[in-house]
């Protein structure tokens, strides 16, 4: 006797796809791709890629995880 159904098999497997397209969206972030250095300045938490701030990009935030979404922000920033 089997206890899965058509629609059961068809959820999972579209509860797979849904989590690998979000783990490929993370993947895809320019904070995981460039890997910028984490470093607490002040008091808040700093993710830098470059040699400085004034030639870098640079994310900050009270914790890394938001110093990393601030980064990934600042990264499509155009230069004014």
């Amino acid at each position: 006797m089997s206890y899965a159904t058509e629609q059961g098999i068809l959820n999972g497997q579209w509860n797979a796809a849904e989590l690998a397209c979000r783990a490929a969206e993370q993947q895809a972030r320019p904070s995981v791709i460039h890997k910028p250095k984490i470093y607490i300045d002040g008091d808040q938490w700093c993710a830098l890629y470059g040699d400085n701030l004034h030639d870098g990009v640079a994310g900050f935030g009270d914790s890394p995880e938001k110093a990393m979404l601030d980064f990934d922000i600042n990264w499509t920033k155009e230069i004014t």
